[in-house]
């Protein structure tokens, strides 16, 4: 899991303000297969180490991918070198300011749905879908101590855009990463908002956290509080 998909988005997004590299990734990007540094040279009108350059560093920022191939076609020898080509990145990149994750919402949605559709009670679906998806994303959560707490929990839902903020004995997440459809649809997506830290916290193994629905204005619906009891989904 990415530590910092903001700053790692932002600086993929970044290199394209040069004008040269547009350029270069849209001419990429509407090419179905692989180019070559000299096709794209050629195209553009630009020198061969100035684009050379400039597809390498789109490369280093994942927004192309490289492969080594033989343009002519042959083997053996005397076939000459493999070409470096590049070609669009399968990774997507997303930056919001505030974070948001409509992405995971419609994945808890989506698969609430279908259960739903095979006879499930449609609220226990999302409330499910909801908590394991916190789940999954606290299993791929590095470094996490073997009695996790508070602070730990707030590093993995900083990661999720939750904009976190620690207290002595609760999590206040400033950010909602669902805001627009949680001001339409506010009682269904905040309890998915609920159910999903929950699976976070639980995940983790955070002993007596329990994640309460507190709507406040201006800030994200959910908080986590220590419990001296169970918590409940």
């Amino acid at each position: 899991m990415d530590p910092d998909p903001l700053g790692s988005g932002a600086a993929a997004i970044g290199v394209l303000a040069d004008p040269t590299r547009r350029a270069l990734y849209d001419y990429v990007a509407a090419h179905g297969e692989a180019v070559g540094r000299d096709a794209a040279a050629a195209a553009l009108g630009l020198a061969k180490h100035t684009v050379s350059f400039h597809l390498d560093r789109l490369a280093d920022e994942g927004l192309l991918e490289v492969e080594f191939r033989r343009l002519s076609g042959r083997s053996g020898p005397g076939a000459g070198r493999p070409s470096k080509l590049y070609r669009r990145s399968s990774r997507e990149f997303a930056v919001t300011l505030p974070p948001r994750r409509y992405d995971l919402v419609g994945d808890i949605l989506a698969g609430a749905v279908a259960r739903a559709g095979a006879g499930e009670d449609l609220d226990a679906a999302l409330a499910d879908c909801a908590h394991a998806e916190g789940r999954a994303v606290a299993d791929e959560a590095a470094g996490v101590p073997e009695a996790p707490g508070l602070d730990d929990l707030a590093t993995v839902l900083a990661a999720q855009g939750y904009e976190p903020a620690v207290g002595e004995a609760e999590v206040v997440l400033a950010n909602c990463p669902f805001d627009a459809l949680a001001q339409k649809h506010t009682a269904l997506v905040c309890g998915i908002n609920r159910s999903f830290v929950q699976g976070v916290a639980d995940g983790l193994g955070c002993a007596g956290l329990t994640a309460h629905l507190e709507p406040h204005r201006g800030r994200c619906c959910v908080a986590v509080r220590e419990e001296a009891a169970g918590r409940g989904r």
